[in-house]
């Protein structure tokens, strides 16, 4: 099993920045791909940034030039660095990540709790 845990939601005025993380632990033999994608109140979840083993980055453009997401593969952990947030940022947002457990031959996803992130003055 793995789990995910998500950290760093929370209130922030227009213009402000926050950091989300979201460490994976358990029976981990290898990671993938991980990502962020966020939901907001009556809409679909979408994807907001992922990135690669190998550190290839992809972000959804209403992110782009403003979010960085980044990952340490030593701890298992991804990041979302969010500055110059908008209202229109407002979501719960959740990572996203691709595992190989022990005992396993392929990747499957797994999905954190998700962090409020609301944007607001």
């Amino acid at each position: 099993q793995v789990q995910l845990v998500e950290s760093g939601g929370g209130l922030v005025q227009p213009g402000g920045s926050l950091r989300l993380s979201c460490a994976a632990s358990g029976s981990i033999i290898s990671i993938n791909d991980m990502g962020w994608y966020r939901q907001a109140p009556g809409k679909q979840r979408e994807l907001v940034a992922s990135i690669s083993k190998g550190g290839r980055t992809n972000y959804a453009d209403f992110v782009k030039g403003r979010f960085t997401i980044s990952r340490d593969n030593a701890k298992n952990t991804v990041y979302l660095q969010m500055d110059s947030l908008k209202p229109e940022d407002t979501a719960a947002y959740y990572c996203n990540v691709e595992v190989r457990t022990l005992g396993s031959t392929y990747y499957r996803d797994y999905w954190g709790q998700g962090t409020q992130v609301t944007v607001s003055s």
